[in-house]
């Protein structure tokens, strides 16, 4: 499906803000979150900077991996997707930081499953715009091509290797690290394929009704 550059860069923008208000909550929650962004909260608690700030720096390494894994030139414009999200995040968690805060459980729950279905729905969206690919998602690609083996195992792998990390760092690593790995499948197809009805319908020419 062609899009127009407005409908490109409309779905990428908004995309990436929806993704980044789901990190929030998952964060906020204190279930735990992906191994990934367990891994960016760990190093902003350990070494400093913001949650953010090393959504961009830890990117910017994986570009360099990637290009040398891959034996191609680094893709910077996977940088623009990395420093747009960690803005978006550093942005929510400042305006959120104190009205998100469950205390009990069941709160820490709805929290944690908002946060999932969030995610889902701004990673559809943000998908959908196929511009600035995010290095993690080159980083699977690379893998597969490279082992020979299949996306899941390259996801799966990748999963380890962040959530190793996380753990040195102490990361926020609990059950919503198990669920975000488990539903977040299911969950991104979902709304992918519902996006993209939506997508269809939108861009049809709208007939007047017949007399």
């Amino acid at each position: 499906m062609l899009l127009s550059k407005k409908w490109k860069y409309t779905l990428y923008g908004s995309g990436i803000a929806i993704l980044t208000l789901g990190v929030c909550f998952t964060i906020q929650s204190q279930l735990g979150t992906s191994p990934f962004d367990a891994l960016l909260v760990g190093l902003a608690k350990n070494i400093g900077l913001t949650v953010g700030s090393w959504e961009i720096i830890t990117s910017f390494i994986i570009i360099f991996c990637n290009a040398f894994i891959a034996r191609k030139r680094p893709a910077f414009l996977g940088l623009l997707t990395a420093f747009v999200t960690g803005v978006c995040i550093d942005v929510w968690l400042f305006l959120l930081g104190d009205i998100v805060h469950p205390t009990h459980f069941v709160s820490k729950v709805i929290c944690l499953a908002m946060g999932l279905l969030i995610i889902g729905l701004g990673s559809a969206v943000y998908l959908q715009a196929k511009f600035a690919p995010n290095p993690i998602d080159f980083s699977m690609l690379i893998i597969r091509d490279v082992t020979g083996k299949s996306i899941m195992f390259s996801k799966t792998l990748i999963y380890l290797v962040f959530l190793a990390l996380a753990f040195i760092f102490s990361g926020p690593i609990g059950v919503g690290t198990v669920l975000t790995v488990i539903l977040g499948g299911p969950i991104l197809n979902y709304f992918m394929a519902l996006i993209e009805n939506k997508l269809v319908h939108a861009q049809q020419p709208h007939c007047p009704p017949s007399l």
